[in-house]
């Protein structure tokens, strides 16, 4: 289920907001049970089958975490018992058409069972582990309650596409938050800005991307690079839109879930690209694979390795295909090559010119993460260059640029922090006692997010489903 799908909307939401808010705040167990009973309804929603995949993961780690912890014995066996059985499951769900189809390419004739993906699969396996490792390091203590724990695993409001968790950082508002009007309407407005940003921009700037990366003969330099720059806009409405819902609908409910962008579009190097996008999937290879490794207190052959293995595991941790191998070995060779080679010369460069650089980097990177096989990786780069089928340009790709004009024009803004420039001008303004800054400021958010809401609305009612695109990670 969806948070763009009108069951969701109008049906699972409130069902959800009505039976947990029936049930005074004093009552937290209460309030927990019917989130964790929901929680799992919404992902049973996908299949019976794969709900108890989910289940089984949350009763394997909550026991594994009680016999690793400090004072167990033999809790070094238990960790990495539950560590194997997690990258198993992963590995079975997720590889075994991968690793099975490769060998009948080499020539093993192999059959390739049909495998149902369990939805997020990726981000509550990343979660378990995290838990096991901080319980195993005696950060955090051994969470005794499975509901509670597998309240943490299965949340719906991030089970699918995150953001990542962190228990320790989670654990204290299962007992001590506090539900406030004010959080409530602040994540209301969230969620709504959330799902216009996935169904009117990302759904449209989709359908570019789609025309653009099927077109064959088709294909211009024009048309290859306005669905290079479609795709760039989309994913990002489609995943931070994904996560604006995400964290709005834990405001309301009392959890305050990380941030995981933070316009990563301004960055100015793909360093910095990575600081600001997906931020909970960089921050746990760097507390779970990178420093353990060594980090960068090494020596530069050895961060180049440590660098090697974060950035494979990371493109396969994105998708079973050889785009994805690609394109986590691509982004390993750009920070390698900003970390020691033209990182100080880059940093000379005007501002202007560093996200010129940075932009086409980015854009050139989704290419390799768009395409479904090397073969079309090599015609999008090859059209990108000039070197297109078709030419330099074709009445398709005019067409698109007349037919989605109005979603391309405000993706620009939406992309960058013009909403934090305004809010900060309003409340300089504010501060100095101008009440019209003030009633704007508490007004205008609302306004906007319920005219937002009305817009999706209408376009869901008018247009087909489209799924999130992280659904397949």
């Amino acid at each position: 289920m969806a948070f763009s799908s009108m069951a969701f909307l109008f049906g699972f939401l409130p069902l959800t907001l009505l039976c947990c808010f029936l049930i005074p705040a004093r009552f937290r167990t209460g309030r927990n049970t019917i989130l964790l009973l929901f929680s799992l309804a919404f992902y049973g929603w996908g299949g019976i089958r794969l709900l108890l995949v989910l289940l089984a993961s949350c009763v394997v780690n909550w026991g594994a975490a009680l016999l690793a912890a400090p004072g167990r014995r033999h809790r070094k066996a238990a960790f990495v018992t539950a560590l194997v059985l997690n990258l198993g499951m992963l590995g079975y769900f997720k590889y075994t058409g991968f690793l099975l189809n490769n060998l009948n390419a080499l020539g093993v004739d192999v059959t390739v069972p049909s495998i149902m993906l369990p939805a997020g699969i990726s981000f509550f396996t990343f979660q378990a582990i995290a838990y096991l490792a901080d319980v195993y390091r005696g950060t955090i203590p051994a969470e005794r309650s499975l509901p509670r724990l597998t309240l943490f695993m299965a949340f719906f409001p991030q089970v699918l596409q995150g953001p990542i968790l962190r228990y320790g950082e989670f654990a204290p508002a299962l007992t001590d938050r506090r539900e406030t009007a004010a959080d409530a309407a602040d994540g209301a407005v969230r969620f709504c800005f959330g799902l216009a940003k996935k169904v009117l921009l990302a759904d449209a700037l989709g359908q570019i991307a789609d025309g653009a990366f099927v077109a064959g003969d088709r294909l211009t330099a024009g048309l290859a690079w306005l669905g290079a720059i479609a795709y760039t806009l989309q994913l990002y409405f489609d995943f931070s839109g994904y996560t604006d819902m995400a964290l709005g609908l834990g405001r309301i409910f009392g959890f305050r879930l990380p941030e995981n962008f933070n316009y990563p579009y301004v960055s100015k190097s793909a360093s910095e690209f990575w600081r600001r996008w997906h931020m909970t999937l960089s921050f746990w290879f760097r507390d779970y694979v990178y420093i353990p490794l060594g980090g960068s207190r090494c020596s530069r052959g050895r961060q180049v390795l440590n660098l090697l293995a974060v950035w494979l595991l990371t493109g396969l941790w994105h998708g079973s295909a050889w785009n994805f191998v690609l394109w986590g070995l691509y982004y390993a060779a750009l920070l390698m090559g900003e970390r020691f080679l033209w990182g100080r010369a880059l940093d000379r460069l005007p501002a202007a010119l560093r996200h010129v650089y940075a932009l086409v980097l980015i854009t050139i990177g989704w290419v390799l993460f768009r395409c479904t096989s090397l073969g079309q990786v090599g015609e999008m780069l090859s059209a990108m260059s000039g070197a297109a089928p078709g030419g330099a340009w074709s009445g398709e790709a005019a067409y698109y640029l007349r037919q989605f004009r109005w979603e391309l024009l405000a993706a620009i803004p939406a992309a960058l922090p013009v909403k934090n420039w305004l809010a900060a001008k309003l409340e300089v303004r504010r501060a100095s006692g101008s009440r019209s800054a003030a009633l704007t400021l508490a007004l205008a958010p609302k306004l906007l997010a319920l005219t937002l809401l009305g817009l999706s609305t209408v376009r869901l009612l008018g247009s087909t489903f489209r799924s999130f695109l992280y659904f397949q990670f």
